[in-house]
């Protein structure tokens, strides 16, 4: 098992990314992760197109959603995001393509 990362200090996206993995050890939740994304791009494909803009308030609850219930249920962790948002975000969509060339697990 690879050595614990510090979760306090980051100083770049490059650094925080293996621990963003370690916390996302889990299939389950990276798999919710991965629906929760495939659903946020649903919901702005379906916005943009319907021209109904109204529902773009339903990507984050959407997105965070199923990403937290991957965390508090089983990963049992509490999610980086309330720690680190910015490198979190960022780090959901990093996953999300990993996953999708298999350089991340499903």
């Amino acid at each position: 098992m690879p050595q614990a990362i510090d979760k306090k200090n980051f100083n770049s996206f490059k650094t925080f990314y293996p621990y963003y993995l370690q916390e996302h050890e889990n299939p389950v939740c990276r798999r919710l992760h991965f629906i929760g994304s495939l659903v946020v791009l649903a919901i702005l494909g379906f916005a943009v197109f319907s021209g109904s803009y109204i529902w773009l308030w339903a990507m984050p609850v959407a997105g965070y959603g199923f990403a937290w219930v991957g965390h508090f249920f089983f990963e049992k962790n509490r999610p980086a995001t309330f720690r680190h948002p910015v490198y979190s975000l960022i780090g959901d969509w990093v996953m999300f393509k990993d996953m999708l060339i298999g350089k991340v697990p499903w």
